[in-house]
Formats: structure tokens, C-alpha cells, sequence
């Protein structure tokens, strides 16, 4: 028997094999089961009704009748007695309507059902406004007796039929004086409204390769430019710091003193500083006047990736792969604050002399603002979905922008309201830069580069970094990237060992390079 039923259940999945089975993709499965639900849903009861002018004329009559029967009844009395008036305010009552709709009782308003309306209580009824009676007289239409009367007051028909427009021109309200026994006062109409459109992006000349600079003997992944705007210093994972002149771009001074690759510069304002990080977990403070490290700020337990001063206040935040940021007093070394939170590496840290005063970006896809003075997080912007390995400050606005694989994001301060998103750059972004003229340059891992209007958000231009003889393609990535204070070259660094500097072409202009900018559409799927 058992041999029978091994039989049975062989030639059964003999049988079942033998048979063709469709298989779709998971794109064509999603769609096809949007399209079902589509289809369910979409009754005759979600279609747009089309408007009926019987419909809304009876609704417009009803509430009428309903609100203002009795100044109706009124006026037509005083233009039985007036008919000779020369701007009658009078109009003509409806027929089969007597009693007034007006609600009766001892509030203006029964607060629950069964409150007893009485006409000893009718004085206790709701009066309409001046103005909505003069605008329930514009909406009547005139009847014969104040047709034939109008007659004799020449300009009458000009200005009804006048008024919707005065009404929208004019701000306020206008009372327009007539020949009379009253003013009519116009009711001031909706101004309509603009749609909503997408500005213009400003005009960028293009930006051109102007320098390579060779020197370094690895990768070289920090750049920092010194106050006043003389020369640059350049950190490298052949553990040196080099000092360039920005005029002639000679190399003035190599500092050595690193055991690990130099991961981030940044010069002082107010002092002959110079403080450098790198994965050797130190902190350095190199003196300029003697060319020599004067100072160490030990308390990192990793590599660190990134550093700035304050601009303001003497300290000095650096930030690392321990995911700490720790703010440094610059004179007697001691820790301040070490700013807990992050929970993975923070690649970037900013300061400036307003709230929030410290920014940090991570890899854990945040970016924080901390309070300076009590040393806690601020505000916590989770939007981003990918690592953020670079954080820019816009020099002018009270604005920044925050660099991910998944796109560009621009924040303003201090509660970091989201801006707008700067997509189109799909790489691994490590870097930023933007200048006072509203510049904003991105840098991939690939060799990209993007050049932003921050303003609009519109990529005006792309460029691919070169690599250099001798190197491989896959060392073209682009590991930082800053503007000179006058905002007119760039300074790059990159994989192929490089320092390359750019600026604007003098010889372009808007109309040999126009902006070739369209509003973006909103494209929808069809199911």
C-alpha cells in the first residue's frame, strides 16, 4: 500500500512541474494589486457633481427669505410712499411669504430643542448687520417700479454694475454717495490670488579648473583657509600639514607632528592658532609664530573627524567616530562639555555666534543643535535617510544646508524648519561649500561636482574631476572642499593626491550661457 501511495505522489509532482507557472515581477505585482484597489474604490459618489444654477438659486433665496424677509417687507412699504425717490433702496417682497423667518425666544440663539418660542420675546430676535443688508439689496433683482424710477438718475445702472469691480480694486470699504435719501456702502470683495510660482534662479557664471596642486603623498582630506585670505593649509594621510600661499600657490611650510592620517584644520580668528585633528585621537594646537604644536587636548577614545572654533568664545569643538562632540577651553585644556547623543559617527561640526551655536551632523542620519551653555541637544532633525557627512553654514543668511547620499537638505534657524530639497547629486556627498553669492558646491565621492543656486535650488552646472596621471580611476573622490573669503576660487582636495583650484570664467555671460530653467512638473504614474 505504501508502495502504491509513493507511486501516486511521484507522478502527481511529475504532474505539477510539468505544468507552466507565470511569474511576475514585484513591480508588476504591486501595480496590478494598486490597480484593484483603484478600481474598488472608485464609486460614483467620489466623481465630481455638476453645479446646478436652479439648485444654488434656491439655496441663495431660501437664506434670504430666511434672515432678511422682514427689512424686505419694510423697504417695499417705503417705496409704495416714494416712488419718485431718485435711488429707491426699496425691493420688491417675495409673493406667498408673510410671516418673517426670524428665530424668536428668550436667547438669540434656543440652546437645546424644546426651548418655547412666544411673541412676547420676538424683540429678543436676531438683527442683521448694515452691511449685510446692503449686500442682500445688491444681490435682489429690481423690480418694475425701481426700474421705471431709476430712469430718472442717470449713472444708476453704471454703478451697480460698477461695483463688483470697485469692490475688488478697493482695499476697504467705500461708501459711494448718491443723490438721496442714503449712502450705499460697497462691500469690499475676495481679491483673488496668484497662483503659486517657482522663482526664477539667479544667473552663476560658470566655474572653470584653473590650478592642480601637487605635493602631498596621500590621500588629502582636509582644507582650512586662514582669516586673512593670504594662504590655505591642506591635511593629509601622509600625516603632514602643508601650508600654500593662495597668490602663487607655493608651498610655504610643511608641519609634521601627526602619528595618522590629518582628518580636520581649522585657523583661529583671534589668535596665531592653528588646531588639527586626526585618527590618532589627538587634538593639536600648532602655534604659527613658532611653527610648532603648543598645546594637546587628550580625551577622544577614536579617530577624530572634524573640528571648528567658535567664533566668539574661546573653545574649540572637535567631533569623532566615538560619537561625541567635546567643546575645549582653548587656554587651560580642560573639556567643557562632552555633548552626548549621537549614536553612531559624527562626520561634521559647526559653530557660529548665534543659537544654536553648535551643529553636528552624523552618520547615525541626524543632525543636532546643542545649547553652548547648558551643553544638551536643542533640536533633533531626523529627515534625512542616509549618512550625513557634511554640514555647511550659509555666510550670510540665518540658514544651512545638510549633504546625504539621498539628497541636499537646507534648514533654517534657530527651530531648523525645513527649506527645501536640492536632489540630482547621486552620489556619496563629502563635502560642501557655499559662498556669499549664493553658490553652493557639492563634492562626491565619485569625482562629482554640483554647483547649486541656494536660493532656488536649481543645479546650474556639473563637472567631473580630472584625475591625475598616474592614478587610478577610483581615487577621484572629493574629500573637501572651501571658498576663499572673497568667494571667488574654490579649493578642492582630493584621492589622486591633488589640490585643485577653480574659479568663474571671466569670458561668460547670460547670454552666451543662458539658464536653461523650467518650473517643475508634478508627474503622476498611470495605473
Amino acid at each position: 500500500m505504501s508502495r502504491l501511495f509513493r507511486k501516486h505522489l511521484k507522478s502527481s509532482n511529475m504532474a505539477a512541474t510539468t505544468e507552466d507557472i507565470t511569474k511576475h515581477s514585484v513591480h508588476t505585482l504591486v501595480f496590478r494589486s494598486i490597480k484593484r484597489t483603484h478600481d474598488m474604490f472608485l464609486a460614483d459618489h467620489t466623481l465630481p457633481v455638476a453645479q446646478s444654477k436652479l439648485a444654488d438659486d434656491v439655496k441663495k433665496k431660501f437664506k434670504i427669505l430666511a434672515e432678511y424677509s422682514h427689512i424686505i417687507r419694510t423697504h417695499t412699504d417705503k417705496l409704495n410712499n416714494t416712488q419718485n425717490s431718485s435711488f429707491p433702496l426699496a425691493l420688491e417682497a417675495p409673493k406667498n411669504h408673510d410671516a418673517p423667518l426670524a428665530i424668536t425666544g428668550p436667547h438669540h440663539f434656543p440652546s437645546a430643542p424644546g426651548v418655547s418660542l412666544t411673541e412676547d420675546t420676538a424683540a429678543n430676535k436676531r438683527q442683521p448687520t448694515a452691511t449685510g443688508e446692503n449686500y442682500v439689496r445688491s444681490l435682489q433683482p429690481l423690480s418694475q417700479t425701481q426700474s421705471d424710477a431709476n430712469k430718472h438718475a442717470p449713472g444708476i445702472h453704471e454703478i451697480r454694475e460698477k461695483a463688483g469691480t470697485l469692490d475688488r480694486i478697493a482695499p476697504k470699504s467705500k461708501v459711494l454717495g448718491v443723490t438721496g435719501e442714503s449712502k450705499v456702502p460697497f462691500s469690499m470683495g475676495i481679491v483673488p490670488r496668484k497662483g503659486r510660482t517657482l522663482p526664477k534662479p539667479t544667473w552663476h557664471a560658470p566655474w572653470k579648473l584653473m590650478r592642480v596642486i601637487s605635493g602631498h603623498t596621500g590621500w588629502v582630506r582636509c582644507v582650512a583657509m586662514e582669516p586673512a585670505n593670504q594662504w590655505f593649509c591642506t591635511g593629509s594621510a601622509d600625516r603632514t600639514i602643508k601650508i600654500w600661499d593662495l597668490a602663487s600657490n607655493k608651498l610655504k611650510l610643511s608641519l609634521t607632528g601627526h602619528i595618522s592620517t590629518v582628518r580636520g584644520l581649522v585657523v583661529s580668528p583671534r589668535h596665531p592658532y592653528l588646531f588639527s585633528v586626526g585618527e590618532d585621537k589627538t587634538v593639536k594646537c600648532w602655534d604659527l609664530e613658532y611653527n610648532k604644536v603648543t598645546r594637546h587636548y587628550h580625551g577622544h577614545l577614536s579617530a577624530i573627524y572634524s573640528v571648528d572654533i567658535h567664533p566668539t568664545v574661546d573653545v574649540v569643538v572637535t567631533a569623532g567616530r566615538d560619537s561625541t562632540a567635546r567643546v575645549w577651553d582653548i587656554r587651560t585644556k580642560s573639556c567643557v562639555h562632552t555633548l552626548t547623543g549621537h549614536t553612531n559617527t559624527i562626520a561634521d561640526v559647526k559653530c557660529q555666534g548665534v543659537e544654536p551655536q553648535i551643529i553636528t551632523g552624523s552618520h547615525d542620519c541626524t543632525i543636532r543643535y546643542w545649547d553652548l551653555v547648558a551643553g544638551k541637544s536643542q533640536v533633533t532633525l531626523t529627515n534625512h535617510k542616509k549618512s550625513i557627512r557634511s554640514v555647511v553654514l550659509h555666510p550670510i543668511q540665518y540658514t544651512m544646508a545638510s549633504a546625504s547620499a539621498d539628497n541636499i537638505k537646507q534648514w533654517k534657524f534657530p527651530e531648523g524648519n525645513f527649506i527645501q530639497n536640492l536632489a540630482g547629486h547621486n552620489a556619496i556627498l563629502n563635502c560642501m561649500a557655499v559662498n556669499s553669492d549664493g553658490v553652493l558646491v557639492s563634492g562626491g565621492d565619485n569625482g562629482s561636482m554640483h554647483l547649486w543656486d541656494w536660493k532656488t535650488g536649481y543645479n546650474f552646472q556639473r563637472m567631473q574631476a580630472a584625475v591625475q596621471p598616474g592614478s587610478l580611476d577610483s581615487e577621484s573622490g572629493i574629500f573637501s572642499m572651501i571658498f576663499d573669503h572673497s568667494g571667488t576660487r574654490l579649493i578642492t582636495t582630493e584621492a589622486d593626491k591633488t589640490i585643485k583650484i577653480y574659479k568663474e570664467d571671466d569670458t561668460a555671460s547670460e547670454e552666451s550661457h543662458p539658464v536653461n530653467w523650467r518650473p517643475d512638473i508634478i508627474k503622476r504614474k498611470k495605473y
